[in-house]
């Protein structure tokens, strides 16, 4: 979900525990920018049939943005997965404040890229 040619999480294979700290480096628009969050919870646990695997990021202090960004795969009882990526967050720098559309439309991208990294791992 993060190997998108464009962003890179660090370090690779950080574990998905509570606490865990991680950077995001984005290249975009020949500029490069690095946001730190960490993992806040897992989701992991079963309802209805439906089992659910995943995480949640919660933003640093140093982050351009203040938010939180959760990645859930749910497997369904008739064979069906769905990808599920949730987010919320506002301006925590001058730059994104300024720049609000632009990082707007970056977090679209991600989230239509991610989809479609998850997609492809589940395909082939």
């Amino acid at each position: 979900m993060f190997d998108l040619g464009w962003v890179r999480l660090l370090p690779r294979g950080a574990p998905v525990e509570v606490g865990t700290p991680v950077a995001v480096l984005a290249r975009h628009h020949g500029f490069r920018s690095l946001n730190f969050s960490r993992v806040v919870y897992e989701v992991n646990g079963e309802r209805g049939g439906v089992r659910k695997l995943g995480f949640a990021y919660g933003t640093l202090p140093e982050h351009a943005e203040s938010g939180e960004e959760r990645f859930v795969v749910a497997w369904h009882p008739d064979g069906s997965v769905f990808y599920d990526l949730y987010a919320f967050s506002r301006p925590n720098h001058l730059l994104s404040r300024l720049g609000y559309p632009f990082a707007r439309g970056l977090q679209r991208r991600f989230a239509r890229n991610s989809m479609a990294a998850m997609a492809r791992s589940v395909e082939g």
